[in-house]
């Protein structure tokens, strides 16, 4: 019988651990491959932001697929998560170490960068303004190109970051300090 429960033990632990293998893998190949930007401030702090990145494919996106004035998940697949290592501000608004998530109200001349404390969500299930720390105003510009994969990117510069999402002609930004 012990031996028996020992080989039951023993496949189970090999059907996980090919499972949580082959879950890293079908991520990595995914239409929307998971991303990372990674700011480093002065002091040892950190800002990640883990996100999916999804392809234009010859799509209208802005104002088409992301829609101007709808609270959008920048990004694809999982929400995209904040980790905050330390207080830090976002174009001037405190917000206090911990994780969040992020989405965004896209608009033609101006987004909002929604900070919400609610975690853990799958894709546009935004939990509502009453779990937002904070909604942020960012700076609208076009790229000098199409941007084919939407990306999250960090400018690191004298101690600060300017955070940045791009993707088709538009780019949306806003200091981190």
């Amino acid at each position: 019988m012990r031996k028996l429960l020992t080989t039951f033990a023993v496949i189970g632990a090999s059907m996980a651990a090919l499972a949580l293998n082959m879950s890293a893998q079908d991520k990595a190949s995914r239409p929307s491959p998971p991303a990372k930007a990674e700011c480093k401030l002065s002091g040892g702090k950190t800002i990640t932001i883990d996100y999916s990145s999804p392809r234009a494919k010859g799509r209208k996106i802005m104002g088409g697929l992301v829609p101007y004035g709808q609270v959008w998940r920048a990004g694809a697949n999982e929400a995209t998560a904040m980790t905050v290592s330390s207080d830090i501000t976002v174009g001037g608004t405190a917000v206090p170490a911990g994780k969040y998530t992020v989405f965004t109200v896209p608009g033609e001349d101006k987004w909002s960068l929604v900070i919400s404390k609610k975690t853990g969500e799958w894709g546009t299930a935004y939990p509502g303004p009453d779990n937002d720390l904070a909604r942020i105003d960012m700076k609208v510009s076009k790229t000098a190109a199409p941007v084919e994969n939407f990306t999250i990117a960090f400018d690191e510069k004298g101690g600060g970051c300017t955070l940045r999402m791009e993707w088709e002609n538009t780019r949306a930004s806003v200091e981190v300090k």
